[in-house]
């Protein structure tokens, strides 16, 4: 059966709000570098108030040397637009379903400029149960039981990279909430795993943030403690380095998503759109950056490279 296409018509309103959220990125290369830009959530280090920081507060850094900021423009109002999809695998223990109403809930404290969609990971490849909808109500509607079904796990990275390489380009920020127990059934456990390697590289290069949330799987393998561990190490991996937060939850069912979920709704109110200017290497590639700031109290947190465009 033909895979449907991640459309783009349920997005009109979203990308409408979003005009010109990108505008403020040139494309052309000036004499001190290129334009990079990268969305970067705000938090607290201890506590729950979080501290304003302004364009000049943000340090970025490659290597040793420091980068200019030319932008720093809070994500809300006019420019608040997002597409969240919420990547469920359907080797999840059927335990999930008592968490369902946690994500229903989740889904329809958005926002209206966040477009949702539903996604289950099923044998390596992403089913769109839902494309992206302003209409919470509607993505709400489309969640379900998952299989529970070991023989549909695979690997959840290759989903994860199906759906990243069906998702179009978009001038509003990209996020996934993925719920997995992040154990790669096809590639093995160890402390390198080149399809969560790759998962990475292609959530960075699109720019994609990636949060997770740890449940446990179904059959043999969901059950062994050295799997589990690694599943989460590897959910803690993508969710770093991409700047996002893995959420543990242990090694058994949980009683409720809630407390995770509230914590996600308040870091996606926390983002900026960053911009500046990388200094470009003779090929196009990943750069390494830091990011820092000296306001008290207050943690940049975002993906820990950027792809940028060789020089001229």
């Amino acid at each position: 059966m033909r895979k449907p296409h991640v459309i783009g018509g349920a997005l009109l309103a979203a990308t409408s709000l979003a005009t010109g959220l990108w505008s403020v990125v040139a494309q052309q290369a000036s004499s001190t570098g290129v334009p990079v830009h990268m969305v970067v959530t705000v938090e607290p280090r201890h506590g729950s108030n979080v501290p304003l920081i302004n364009r000049e507060d943000v340090m970025v850094y490659q290597g040793r040397d420091r980068a200019k900021v030319t932008e720093w423009m809070p994500l809300q109002g006019e420019h608040a637009a997002l597409q969240l999809f919420i990547l469920i695998d359907d080797a999840a223990n059927t335990s999930l379903g008592s968490q369902l109403e946690d994500i229903r809930q989740f889904i329809n404290a958005q926002p209206s400029t966040t477009a949702i969609g539903v996604v289950y990971m099923r044998n390596g490849t992403a089913d769109i149960v839902q494309n992206l909808t302003n209409n919470h109500a509607q993505a709400a509607k489309a969640l379900r039981l998952p299989l529970g079904d070991a023989g549909a796990a695979g690997s959840p990275y290759f989903s994860l990279v199906d759906l990243l390489k069906r998702w179009p380009e978009s001038p509003v920020r990209r996020e996934i909430l993925m719920v997995s127990d992040g154990i790669d059934r096809f590639g093995g456990s160890g402390p390198s795993n080149p399809y969560v390697d790759s998962a990475i590289e292609d959530a960075q290069r699109a720019g994609v943030i990636i949060y997770s949330i740890y449940t446990p799987g179904t059959g043999h393998l969901g059950h062994s403690f050295w799997r589990m561990n690694w599943g989460q190490n590897y959910l803690s991996q993508i969710s770093d380095e991409t700047g996002g937060e893995a959420y543990y939850l242990g090694f058994g069912a949980p009683v409720s998503l809630a407390p995770y979920l509230d914590d996600l709704t308040h870091r996606l109110t926390r983002q900026y759109l960053l911009t500046f200017l990388a200094k470009p290497e003779k090929k196009a590639g990943f750069q390494q950056v830091k990011l820092r700031t000296e306001v008290p109290n207050a943690e940049l947190v975002a993906a820990d490279r950027v792809s940028v465009p060789a020089g001229m």
